[in-house]
């Protein structure tokens, strides 16, 4: 990821929020969960893959994107779906004649929290 706002101009300078965020630092690249002084759904937890920390905010990729298409044809890899080869389920014909899955793309999704928004994270002990 390129350089988003580093140098923000906020008020998040203080003794608690540098050891907050030494902390996060720390676990660049890891799977961490953020819950925030927030209410409703945010409540609960952002978990994904933490990118990016600086002083005002925080990036997780709380969905990977699907992988680039195959640069080859689809009749040289065989016919694959979301990582597998064609279903042959039998449908309840018998035979079982393949039944055909378009492929499914996505182009994922991060989410920004503000430093100053954040209550507690959870990550993993080793």
């Amino acid at each position: 990821m390129g350089n988003f706002n580093n140098n923000c101009n906020c008020n998040n300078n203080n003794n608690n929020n540098n050891s907050l965020l030494h902390e996060l630092h720390r676990h660049l690249g890891e799977t961490v969960t953020i819950f925030t002084t927030s209410g409703g759904a945010s409540g609960c937890g952002f978990t994904g893959v933490l990118l990016m920390v600086n002083p005002c905010f925080i990036r997780l990729m709380v969905r990977q994107g699907t992988a680039p298409a195959n640069p080859l044809s689809e009749s040289i890899c065989g016919d694959m779906y979301q990582g597998g080869m064609q279903d042959y389920r039998s449908n309840g014909m018998s035979g079982g004649m393949p039944e055909y899955h378009p492929p499914i793309y996505t182009v994922g999704s991060v989410c920004d929290i503000p430093v100053e928004k954040i209550a507690s994270f959870c990550h993993n002990a080793v």
